[in-house]
């Protein structure tokens, strides 16, 4: 069984801790448990670990955020993985720090990641990890909150999120995304 686990995110030093590149972060964490690396390939960082008889295939796009769905669609076809064998790891402004959610499918609610997979796929069908950021910013500077990085007093509560997304991965890879749902989304 092959999975493709694609982090969302941006290349480059000034993107490197952002929240928006909270999907690369949780890949880099997945990756070093794993000791695997990634290694530039076409669209994207890629490596791939195993885990309980599964690979996943494990891509950071680097094509930039707003078209992510270009280096999904080619390491799909690439891999011959279908839609719901893909698992995409988005920030998401509406939740609050702390909250991690797998969603079977849903809308892009205007996160320019997930609108350029849907234009690309031509649907919103594909699992997704919502990672909360929270929503903790003045009228008209959500650009300047998702490209900051965390704060101080937030920063101490990412290693123990992050494993849990990993964990949520693993589990969306051996039992599938009700299955996880039901055990995970408090």
């Amino acid at each position: 069984m092959k999975y493709l686990v694609v982090g969302l995110g941006n290349i480059g030093p000034e993107y490197r801790d952002t929240r928006h590149n909270i999907g690369f972060m949780i890949l880099d964490e997945l990756a070093k448990q794993e000791g695997s690396s990634f290694h530039n390939m076409r669209l994207a960082y890629y490596t791939e670990v195993g885990y309980k008889g599964r690979t996943l295939h494990l891509i950071k796009p680097t094509t930039y955020m707003n078209l992510s769905g270009k280096a999904l669609n080619y390491w799909m076809g690439q891999l011959k993985i279908p839609v719901e064998s893909v698992l995409v790891l988005v920030d998401d402004l509406a939740l609050p720090l702390g909250t991690v959610r797998l969603k079977p499918k849903g809308s892009a609610a205007g996160h320019n990641g997930l609108k350029n997979i849907e234009q690309i796929l031509g649907h919103n069908n594909y699992p997704r990890l919502r990672f909360g950021i929270g929503d903790n910013y003045p009228k008209g500077k959500q650009v300047d909150f998702v490209l900051s990085g965390f704060d101080d007093d937030e920063k101490p509560e990412l290693p123990a999120l992050i494993d849990r997304s990993i964990e949520m991965i693993k589990s969306f890879a051996t039992i599938g995304t009700e299955l996880t749902m039901t055990r995970f989304n408090k």
